[in-house]
């Protein structure tokens, strides 16, 4: 709390940025698209650096890796939250194309989330599982790479729809067709 209220003093006296930024992270909006390159981006990095990792067979760069795997993978939590969250505010600043690709973005949120899941459970065992089981370091570390790069491809799956939502100059295809409350509710 002590901490807090610093930070609050502290951005406060930066002046206008300080006061913006508190304000942004009111906005479930805000920090969605504040959050929402660590799944894709971040991800990318940690998967990155465990092929590295497996290249060298350094049991201490796999770790490494794989908590940077775990840490993006799971910050897909907050990102789909807060997206969740802000999905009235940002449907009231759209036109009709941008509400299409505001429903596109978040049934594919929806439908792939649990890929970022399972992927953090995975990194996590990964580590620990080694810890008893040593030559399963390798084959985990790969299997992380594999199912890393399926969450990789998600998150640009759900990321395609999201950029077309408030910038028109991304849209070089027709929106998807707005589905009526009942085919929302049906699936």
């Amino acid at each position: 709390m002590m901490i807090a209220s610093f930070l609050v003093k502290e951005l406060s006296v930066v002046g206008g940025f300080g006061d913006a930024f508190l304000r942004g992270l009111r906005q479930p909006e805000y920090v969605h698209v504040l959050l929402n390159p660590l799944p894709v981006y971040g991800l990318l990095i940690g998967w990155i650096a465990l092929i590295a990792a497996l290249i060298s067979k350094s049991r201490r760069a796999h770790v490494v890796a794989l908590i940077l795997v775990f840490i993006t993978s799971i910050s897909a939590w907050p990102v789909f939250e807060f997206g969740q969250q802000g999905y009235d505010r940002v449907l009231a600043m759209s036109d009709d194309d941008g509400h299409a690709w505001l429903d596109e973005h978040e049934e594919r949120a929806e439908k792939v989330i649990y890929v970022f899941y399972a992927l953090a459970a995975l990194s996590v065992a990964a580590i620990a599982v080694p810890l008893r089981w040593p030559k399963s370091s390798a084959p985990l570390a790969m299997a992380v790479v594999l199912l890393g790069a399926a969450a990789l491809a998600s998150g640009c799956y759900i990321a395609y729809a999201g950029g077309k939502i408030r910038h028109r100059e991304f849209r070089n295809e027709p929106a998807p067709p707005i589905k009526s409350q009942a085919e929302q509710e049906s699936g």
